[in-house]
């Protein structure tokens, strides 16, 4: 399938009503994993599903599935597999998928044991990026339903502030401090665990090392750092990346913060829709419908951004872990061949926590002139209070129906008769706006490790869709390089090649 007779299916769509085409499409949802999917307002019909269908055959989807759960190298720009999804896998799977997923025992002991010691009151998590992202996310989505759960605070910018505030609210003598870096070079991490060391050893002196569990692909250089031999050291597998890296031994903040059961619920939801991704039929595959819709609206309709709407407070920081996931992944426009990409790729990616963003963005997005389209996540606790649970839902579905469905002048003057027309056209709203829902009735650790695996899997498919790698990141080295050169400059007050760059060295030197 041509992108070209996608396009003639888009044209063709174009004049229809989103709501028409809603409402022959009410089938168009899915369940597994305890989430219930529905891509039913999207500008898609039978017949261009069919030519989408046709599409992922083309790019070999099936095998890309395969390939990714018999680790087949499918990171080819670094000759790796991609294992993440090894480590939620069940025990003696195979092994090569038990080197992997073993990888967690010593992390889930060690976790268990500050549990029971009563030594560590609270957890000081340092990271960036993957190391930081996933497992922020996970403690705030299950903070309040673990009421013996363990305090964490993070830092990960190099801002001096930012480690300024955690350790603001911790006593150094009852933290444990976790460092998460695979190569134990980050600049951000490296600059905030030499700053809590020295606060570390300010309280404890020579026991310094004792507050200091470090997780990381290099060891050597974790061991030197500590200046002695340590039991408190914990592998982060090399085919793990770093987007993808909050099922491993990166949280061993949450496994201390909510302990061995929940942590394994977690692991075992994700599983879950591994399952469902490896298995299902590809007409029933929830990822690669996902994935699917991705590139239609993307790069068939060329949508300007996707928005995600998290109606539940537990998983406000979900928009901001994704767009690391999503945007990091595939935002490039180069395979793996090193040719360009035969299409458009990834559209920007944004979005916040409902009913808050109501108030705010949703004005740009019900009445702007971007062509954008949205995802509405809808995560229910069981037992919450019903008037609030009721309220969140009516707010989400309300949303999702005007953000396609409108409001036309006609219905604006049978509500309001007599209205001056300036302000019935201030009202009008061109709807047409398409969306995705995802729904859980029963948020839980098990359902947070499902929606998350979903999402990767998603991105996955999406990039083979692109005919990209989603498993390196050679935009983000890039910076890290630069940023070095300038921090040498600012440091010894000498220019660098930029005219830009160097007329602010010069005035922060002065």
């Amino acid at each position: 399938m041509t992108l070209s007779k996608l396009q003639s299916h888009a044209e063709r769509l174009s004049g229809e009503s989103l709501s028409t085409l809603s409402a022959g499409r009410t089938d168009a949802k899915s369940f597994a994993a305890g989430w219930m999917v529905s891509t039913a307002r999207q500008f898609l019909d039978d017949e261009t599903e069919a030519g989408l269908a046709e599409l992922a055959e083309e790019k070999q989807i099936e095998q890309a599935i395969s390939d990714l759960f018999s680790l087949v190298k499918v990171n080819p720009s670094e000759g790796r597999p991609a294992t993440h999804w090894a480590l939620r896998a069940p025990a003696n799977t195979s092994d090569e998928v038990e080197a992997v997923r073993s990888t967690l025992d010593p992390a889930l002991e060690f976790a268990e044991a500050v549990r029971s010691g009563g030594r560590f009151t609270h957890v000081l998590h340092l990271g960036i990026g993957g190391s930081d992202f996933g497992p922020r996310l996970i403690y705030d989505a299950l903070k309040d339903t673990n009421p013996t759960a363990l305090k964490i605070e993070f830092a990960a910018n190099v801002d001096p502030l930012d480690l300024d505030r955690a350790l603001s609210v911790l006593d150094a003598k009852t933290t444990l401090v976790i460092g998460v870096s695979k190569s134990f070079s980050s600049e951000e991490t490296m600059y905030n665990l030499n700053r809590a060391r020295d606060w570390v050893k300010a309280s404890v002196g020579s026991d310094w090392p004792e507050h200091f569990a470090l997780v990381t692909a290099s060891p050597d250089k974790a061991q030197k750092w500590l200046g002695r031999e340590s039991d408190q050291l914990f592998d982060m597998p090399l085919s793990v990346g770093g987007r993808f890296s909050l099922w491993s031994t990166a949280s061993l903040a949450c496994m201390i913060a909510f302990g061995r059961e929940t942590f394994q619920s977690f692991l075992d939801g994700a599983h879950e829709m591994d399952e469902h991704v490896r298995t299902s039929d590809l007409k029933d595959n929830l990822a690669l419908k996902l994935a699917l819709v991705d590139y239609w609206n993307m790069t068939v309709r060329g949508i300007h951004s996707n928005i995600v709407l998290a109606y539940a407070n537990a998983l406000r920081m979900l928009p901001t872990y994704l767009q690391q996931l999503e945007l990091e992944s595939n935002g490039k426009s180069v395979g793996p061949d090193g040719k360009p990409a035969p299409t458009r790729t990834i559209s920007g990616l944004w979005g916040g926590e409902g009913t808050i963003g109501q108030h705010s963005y949703h004005q740009w997005l019900h009445q702007g002139s971007a062509d954008i389209a949205a995802e509405f996540i809808i995560a229910l606790h069981a037992g919450a209070e019903p008037d609030g649970n009721r309220a969140l839902v009516s707010h989400a579905l309300a949303q999702a129906e005007v953000l396609s469905n409108g409001l036309s002048e006609s219905e604006i003057t049978a509500e309001e008769p007599g209205l001056d027309p300036v302000i019935v056209n201030q009202k009008v709203m061109p709807g047409g706006k398409p969306s995705i829902l995802l729904v859980c009735k029963d948020f839980s650790a098990q359902r947070l490790g499902s929606l998350i695996a979903l999402y990767e899997h998603r991105t996955f498919l999406a990039g083979r869709l692109w005919g990209i790698n989603s498993f390196d990141q050679w935009g983000v080295e890039r910076g890290k390089v630069q940023a070095g050169k300038i921090n040498k400059a600012l440091l010894e007050g000498a220019s660098v090649a930029d005219p830009v760059t160097t007329n602010f060295i010069e005035y922060l030197s002065e």
